[in-house]
């Protein structure tokens, strides 16, 4: 079984981030960056039920960068307050489905693709632990100082 602590912190710092005034040139405003990190997550729902089940799975995040999307999920969740609701939500389902894994599920290898900004970062298979690990080490902390 998975200890989910630093997932559930990572998304509770996420959270606790007062969004910039004003972003960067070139980067994403707070809600984007927001509408993003809910699409990672739901991403990471279905890798992790779809291996819970038995299923094949892949992992890609091309679609949570893609800029009409991202702006369909901001509409649907009517803005940043409701982005921050469905995280908060999505990272209790996610943290609590993980917790249920058995080692066998967690050491199942996933093949993934992960860009980020136009690049390849991933392209090949990780065990669903590591793609676990990774949004709690990287995404999220990532997305939490760019807020």
């Amino acid at each position: 079984m998975m200890d989910t602590t630093p997932l559930r912190q990572a998304y509770d710092a996420l959270l606790a981030t007062a969004p910039r005034a004003v972003p960067p040139p070139d980067e994403w405003n707070t809600e984007q960056v927001l509408a993003h990190v809910s699409l990672v997550s739901a991403a990471t729902i279905s890798t992790v039920a779809a291996v819970a089940s038995g299923a094949i799975s892949t992992y890609d995040n091309r679609l949570s960068q893609d800029a009409w999307t991202l702006d369909r999920v901001i509409t649907l969740a009517s803005g940043e307050a409701g982005l921050r609701e469905r995280i908060r939500v999505q990272g209790e389902a996610l943290c609590a489905l993980a917790a249920l894994l058995s080692e066998a599920e967690l050491a199942t290898k996933v093949p993934t693709l992960l860009l980020s900004n136009g690049t390849c970062l991933v392209e090949q298979p990780l065990l669903l632990r590591d793609i676990l690990a990774g949004l709690a080490d990287v995404e999220l902390p990532g997305h939490t100082k760019q807020l």
